[in-house]
């Protein structure tokens, strides 16, 4: 049998484990009859800890928001994964983090074992942040949509789409999706009737939390990663670039990221890649880039601008082969 403190300990982190637990199977997971560990959760309570009991059919305990944070029991993996999660958003990328998670992660590491904190100090010493290139986000305002994602609160916010049109948005938001160093929220738009992609950086000003709404499954099967990635890649415009390239599906998808384009399989030495006419510039520089052969199906914008990079070339090569030096003779 655990000891008293053992047990408030061991308690402590299975409470933290779930958002509620029934009293006779939280009981069984300590080995103690259920009037113990009513005395055990009024113990937490005394301390501060936020744990709150329902009774019936569905009854049991769960933590609650409370007055103040109390502590958090971590397990060694969960403290270094939160190390590494705040040495990173010190980093940036987000405004207005970067000093709240320098200040947490000092925290943290001051409370380490000593075999935690020499693999803590490991990771961050071999960990080099490159410079950021491109729009943060406001801390403030992701929470406020992960709010709204979790409790199924409508959001309004004013936005500016790639084209330059400003809008006031109602949506029913679904989730947060962080790719290519960029987060966009995907939500249900009502008067477009029709899953939509924001981009967080785009808004003009911090969202406002609405009424509930009725959730409804998410586009894509539920994988919203897979749903932002092939909204980036691919939009209904007829310019859409079509590329065939000679090299099987398997070898440029280690390549492409879901994000640039889509690829299918021709046959098994060759695939399609699809991508938005917005990013057509970005398939010139991939097309350079994949050392494959290729064969453009469209559209012709997409042709005048390999034109125009092949002139570039053109033009370039002399200068870089005559300002070589020239060959000693042997």
């Amino acid at each position: 049998m655990l000891s008293t403190s053992s047990r408030l300990l061991r308690l402590l982190s299975l409470l933290q484990t779930r958002r509620h637990w029934a009293g006779a199977d939280l009981a069984a997971q300590l080995g103690v009859h259920t009037r113990t560990l009513r005395r055990d959760i009024d113990r937490l309570r005394e301390l501060g800890y936020p744990v709150q009991a329902s009774s019936g059919v569905a009854g049991g305990y769960a933590f609650r928001p409370g007055p103040s944070l109390p502590p958090l029991l971590l397990d060694d993996d969960e403290a270094l994964a939160a190390a590494l999660a705040l040495r990173t958003a010190t980093a940036g990328g987000i405004t207005g983090i970067e000093e709240p998670a320098l200040r947490a992660m000092v925290k943290l590491e001051q409370v380490m074992p000593a075999r935690l904190r020499r693999r803590a100090d490991a990771l961050r010493s071999a960990i080099v942040a490159l410079g950021r290139v491109g729009p943060a986000v406001e801390a403030v305002w992701l929470g406020t949509l992960a709010m709204a994602c979790r409790d199924q609160l409508r959001v309004a916010f004013a936005y500016t789409d790639r084209e330059g049109r400003a809008s006031t948005r109602s949506v029913e938001p679904q989730g947060l999706v962080h790719t290519d160093d960029r987060w966009y929220l995907v939500a249900w738009d009502p008067a477009r009737r029709d899953w939509r992609t924001f981009r967080v950086d785009r808004m003009a000003g911090p969202p406002v939390l609405g009424a509930h709404f009725t959730p409804r499954p998410g586009p894509g099967d539920g994988d919203l990663r897979s749903f932002v990635s092939r909204a980036l890649a691919l939009d209904p415009s007829p310019e859409r670039a079509r590329v065939i390239l000679n090299a099987p599906l398997d070898a440029m998808a280690r390549r492409i990221p879901p994000s640039a384009g889509v690829l299918e399989a021709v046959d098994a030495q060759r695939c399609l890649l699809q991508c938005a006419a917005a990013a057509q510039h970005a398939v010139v520089y991939w097309l350079l880039a994949l050392d494959v052969d290729f064969e453009v199906l469209g559209p012709a914008c997409l042709m005048e601008q390999l034109e125009r990079a092949r002139a570039r070339l053109t033009a370039c090569l002399p200068a870089a082969t005559a300002s070589q030096p020239a060959p000693r003779p042997a």
